[in-house]
């Protein structure tokens, strides 16, 4: 069974306040997504890459590729309005490979430079039974619904509530059939991988996700990031 990593950079990076994506800021003298892809190229499981990105950012990731002695095949596909039309655009790259329908695809965002080899292996084994598989991890905090922003509208049962991560797994070919049955209109209001699964009816498993594996995405974040590998 093949398995190929989409990973997801074409973020502009607008809410850390950066002129440069957040994904390709160097930390530790390497870009934060050279953390990732290193991660996933080390798994034997995985055995080639779709990388989302603008055209003017290809060099530059290549060249971390060589610099990171990343050999596994490598094909690019274009960012689209939001993030599922980019997951879309990925997987309408990979059916022109004539990759097969029961292949799984592995999600995840560059932007995450703490995934484990673990959490990758556990998504990948959860859709031996599934249609695909979301890590998550629990909810700490008391959870109240307000649609005004003023009030509260509604209280929510903490224990039943669970924070979605990337990467997610997915069958490949039912993945796909499930952008193909969905409108143009309705995937831009899809706000995670698993939402547009989940509506179309795919069996989706929950695996154990990780707290280290936080997406960065404001100034905060990247200097937890900085901390935690200084540390």
């Amino acid at each position: 069974m093949k398995t190929i990593a989409i990973i997801l950079s074409g973020g502009t990076g607008t809410r850390l306040g950066s002129n440069t994506p957040k994904q390709y800021i160097e930390v530790n003298g390497k870009p934060i997504i050279q953390y990732s892809l290193e991660t996933f190229a080390s798994i034997p499981e995985i055995d080639g890459f779709v990388i989302c990105l603008a055209d003017d950012w290809k060099p530059f990731v290549q060249r971390i590729l060589v610099k990171g002695n990343i050999i596994k095949p490598v094909i690019y596909s274009q960012p689209g309005e939001v993030r599922q039309l980019t997951i879309y655009n990925a997987l309408k790259a990979l059916k022109k490979q004539w990759l097969e329908e029961d292949a799984v695809v592995v999600i995840h965002d560059a932007a995450r430079p703490f995934v484990s080899e673990e959490l990758i292996r556990r998504c990948i084994d959860g859709c031996a039974e599934a249609d695909g598989t979301l890590p998550c991890i629990s909810v700490k905090d008391t959870l109240y619904q307000s649609k005004d922003g003023q009030s509260i509208t509604a209280l929510l049962k903490r224990s039943e509530i669970v924070a979605g991560q990337a990467p997610e797994a997915f069958r490949f070919g039912k993945y796909l059939a499930a952008h193909n049955r969905m409108s143009h209109e309705d995937i831009l209001q899809i706000s995670g991988s698993t939402e547009l699964a989940y509506k179309m009816g795919l069996n989706v498993r929950l695996v154990k996700g990780e707290e280290i594996n936080f997406k960065i995405t404001t100034q905060e974040d990247l200097e937890n990031f900085k901390h935690i590998l200084n540390r």
